[in-house]
This record gives C-alpha cells, structure tokens and sequence, in this order.
C-alpha cells in the first residue's frame, strides 16, 4: 500500500527543486494525499481523484478541473513508482478556459486606489499600500515578488531594483525611473523615522515593523476596489491586484506602438522585464483593448500602403 502522504512530499520536493513554487497546489496535492489515505486507498484510481476533485458539491466546474488538474499532476508522478496507477485524462471534466479577461487599469483608477489606500489606518500601513500599489503599478511586478523585497534589494543610488529568486528560480535587476527612486526613498525615510529599530530586512513593513504579507495584501486589495467604486465589465470577477501586472504590459505595448517602434523584436526585452522564461509567457498578458486594437490596425495599413 503507498504512503500517499509521503510521496506527495517527494513530488513536491521533485517540481520544486524545478523551480515551481506551488503554493497553493502544493496544499492541495496534500490535501489529496491525505484523503487517500483516509479512504485506505490501495493505489491512485481515476475514481478516486474524481470523488475528490468534485469537492465541494456545489462548487463551481473550473473549481472541479482545477482539483482534478492537481491530482492528475500527481497521478503522474505515482505511475513512475507504481504502474497499477491510474491517471485520469484530460478532458475528462468540463474545463472551461483558464484565462479570465483582465480588467486593464488606467491611470486614473491607479490614482483612485492609492487614495483609498490613504485612508488605511495606521498612517505607516496606508503609506505602505500606497507606495507598494505604485510600484507595482510602474514595474508590473509579481505582487509576490514585491512583498519579498528586501532593503538590500534596493539600490537608490544606482537606481536599481533587485528581484531574486522569482518564479523558476529566476533572478532580474529593474532600472526604474527617477520618480520612482524618490519615491521609494521618501517611503523609507519615512519608514525608519517610525521605527528606527526595523524587526524585519523587508522594505515594505507592516504597521508593527514586519514584513507585509502576501495574503495581506490580496486580502485588503479587493476591499480598496470595492471602496473605490471600480467595476470590470464581468460582474462576476472584479479587478483584481494581479491584473496591474496586465496593465502594464498592455500599455507598454501601446507606447511602443504609439512611438514607431518595432514591437516584435522587443517583445523578448518585456518578457526578460517580466521575469518570463520565454515570450510566449508574456502573450499571456497582452489583452486586445481598443487602443492597442487602433495602433496594430495603423501600422498594418501603413505597411500595406508601401508594398509595391
């Protein structure tokens, strides 16, 4: 009989030693594990994985596909150890299409969030969301990746921003304006002014001088979108902090299209800022807004107004 448990702390260890993070899957697949084992489970049949992955009853299909994708990856992994694993296909449950339009962020509606996050109380966690909102807003940072800044990351003399070990263990260097290196270096003078003793090598602080939490933030964000009254056309998904990371990478193709450039041969320059392994990453995050819709419909007139 497999210890299910064990071996899913061995997958684990296996696609993270890849550079996959797996966060929340990685609760999930022991969340599998576990049932597994509480069902006394001989080996992994499909029947088992669909029995887990329909959990709850009344959640919503994509929430089933996702289990089921989780426990797939794992069916995978058990079928090298023991052939009598079964592993469920593909398709197997209706999956409806993985990528949610994102609501692209104008300028405007960085504004409003900020304000709203001017409001937070204390003053120093109002400042933080204010400052980290911005950042991410200029950079098109994993919001992950920004709460993970340290001090020492933070070149404000060169004008450098280091992410290190991100997603699939990549490191990058950001230059960033300079209205954003005074920005950064007002927050922290700010920052040491209230506690000149700091509990934490993170930039970014809580209130009591920790460092600010990822859950933390996606939990407070949706609250300033709902307090700042900005609505996506799907009523069903409002905005959400990760899709700032979307905004930017559309508008910087807007200006690049706006200034003349040629934006294929950049792309790969966008996929290295984003911190992507490849460019196809980045096609992930160029939604088709009417003003970038306009631009490419020019430049396609324009090319066919020179051909002989």
């Amino acid at each position: 009989m497999t210890d299910f448990c064990a071996a899913a702390a061995d997958y684990l260890a296996t696609r993270r030693a890849m550079g996959y993070k797996l966060a929340y899957q990685g609760q999930m697949v022991g969340q599998f594990a576990a049932y597994l084992d509480g069902v006394g489970a001989e080996r992994l049949t499909i029947a088992h994985a669909l029995s887990w992955a329909k959990q709850p009853a009344d959640a919503a299909a994509v929430w089933w596909a996702v289990r089921l994708s989780t426990a797939r990856g794992f069916a995978r992994f058990l079928s090298a150890l023991d052939p009598a694993t079964e592993v469920p296909p593909v398709g197997l449950l209706p999956e409806p299409s993985h990528r949610a339009v994102p609501y692209i962020y104008s300028d405007e509606d960085i504004v409003r969030l900020r304000e709203t996050a001017g409001r937070l109380r204390p003053e120093h966690r109002a400042d933080t969301y204010q400052t980290l909102i911005a950042l991410i807003a200029v950079t098109g940072m994993r919001v992950g990746e920004s709460v993970r800044v340290d001090r020492e990351d933070v070149d404000l003399d060169q004008g450098l921003l280091a992410i290190r070990n991100t997603k699939f263990g990549k490191s990058r260097q950001l230059p960033l304006h300079p209205t954003t290196v005074e920005a950064l270096a007002a927050y922290a003078r700010r920052r040491d002014e209230r506690r000149p003793k700091p509990k934490s090598p993170s930039f970014f602080t809580s209130a009591i001088g920790t460092r600010v939490l990822r859950d933390n933030v996606c939990t407070v964000f949706p609250r300033l979108v709902r307090e700042t009254g900005l609505r996506s056309p799907n009523r069903l998904r409002p905005p959400r902090l990760h899709d700032i990371r979307h905004s930017f990478a559309v508008k910087t193709l807007v200006g690049w299209y706006r200034n003349g450039l040629d934006v294929e041969r950049r792309l790969p320059l966008l996929s290295t800022w984003l911190g992507h392994t490849t460019p196809r990453d980045t096609y992930w995050y160029l939604s088709a807004v009417p003003e970038l819709l306009e631009l490419i419909a020019d430049r396609i007139d324009a090319a066919s107004e020179v051909r002989p």
